[in-house]
């Protein structure tokens, strides 16, 4: 008899997945998934023209940032309800046997113009323009105060956590560095001690060339469903060009990556009736000066299409009922 599942050791982090191929279904069944659908709106849209303020604009013409009003496509605001803003940095306090410090950082959102236009059904143009933006915030949060790391991401869809329809990403700089971050970074740099390359590296080289697992390639940019996905339909955007740090791109390579992310959340949205989802960013931190040349950012792309139960929650295993090379295999062939 056939094992009902196998499980796969996650190649930075060392975690482990589980792939439960007894109980896959076919990536049409995710179709099915109920989902929660917002009905807000663009009269009580908080996001629909944010004028307070104002961070950052992009024109979409010139693609020029300025702090002027006007015709704008991505407009970043300060977060009206932060989970981090200005404090002390750094000082730490004892609570009895505890430890705690002040939330002290930013918290920024990143709105783009259309309400009902999601990044999914941007042209070209609009996804180097989002990328340019996220590019510019985190430059202008890179010698602010009390950072110690800055975490880019977008929530999509109720299941999300989203709790605003309007498209928007989220920015927040941190005093401390995540550790999921951490993890990262460790893995990352113990590979690169045993075999002196980058970890996704060879990654992003195994999967060109194995092809199986591949979603979109382009001169830029490579997607791919990870070997050890969390979740089924997870999808990672790799640079290929290698670079630890995600504001050391020139303007072409966002541009690829902008591609690969509109085209990676439009194959979800076609292909699976437009699921929620998060991504976010993975960068090495820029703010203590510490070099990371083995590590290498990344975009992250988590579909909400499952929801932990007792068995993930107890153990930290992750189950996907899907296999990545069959959730590839789907999503490529969605145009």
């Amino acid at each position: 008899m056939e094992n009902s599942s196998e499980l796969r050791q996650d190649i930075v982090s060392g975690e482990w997945v589980t792939i439960a191929t007894a109980r896959a279904k076919r990536p049409q069944d995710f179709l099915f998934a109920p989902k929660k659908r917002f009905d807000q709106s663009k009269e009580s849209c908080p996001f629909e023209n944010p004028n307070e303020a104002i961070l950052l604009d992009v024109q979409k013409e010139s693609a020029h940032a300025t702090k002027q009003t006007g015709e704008w496509f991505v407009r970043v605001v300060k977060n009206k309800f932060p989970a981090f803003a200005e404090g002390e940095c750094s000082v730490l306090y004892k609570d009895g046997i505890y430890t705690k410090m002040e939330g002290a950082g930013h918290h920024e959102v990143v709105v783009t113009r259309d309400h009902n236009r999601s990044i999914a059904d941007f042209t070209d143009e609009e996804a180097k323009l989002l990328m340019l933006a996220y590019k510019g915030r985190y430059l202008g949060l890179h010698t602010a105060p009390c950072v110690s790391y800055v975490f880019i991401f977008h929530n999509h869809g109720a299941e999300s956590g989203a709790t605003i329809a309007h498209p928007h990403s989220q920015i927040m700089a941190l005093p401390v560095v995540s550790p999921d971050v951490q993890r990262s970074l460790v893995g990352s740099e113990n590979y690169y001690r045993v075999n002196n390359r980058c970890v996704h590296c060879d990654v992003i080289n195994f999967e060109i060339k194995s092809r199986v697992r591949v979603v979109h390639e382009n001169e830029h940019a490579l997607v791919v469903c990870p070997y050890a996905s969390k979740t089924a339909f997870e999808m990672r955007i790799f640079p290929k060009r290698h670079a630890s740090e995600f504001h050391t791109m020139d303007d072409d390579e966002y541009a690829g990556i902008g591609i690969s992310l509109q085209i990676a959340l439009q194959k979800l949205k076609r292909g699976l009736d437009d699921p929620s989802y998060n991504f976010f960013i993975h960068t090495a931190p820029t703010f203590d000066h510490t070099a990371y040349p083995h590590y290498h950012w990344h975009i992250e792309i988590l579909p909400k299409t499952a929801i932990w139960a007792g068995f993930e929650i107890g153990t930290g295993i992750e189950i996907s009922t899907i296999a990545p090379e069959s959730a590839a295999a789907f999503l490529r062939d969605i145009e």
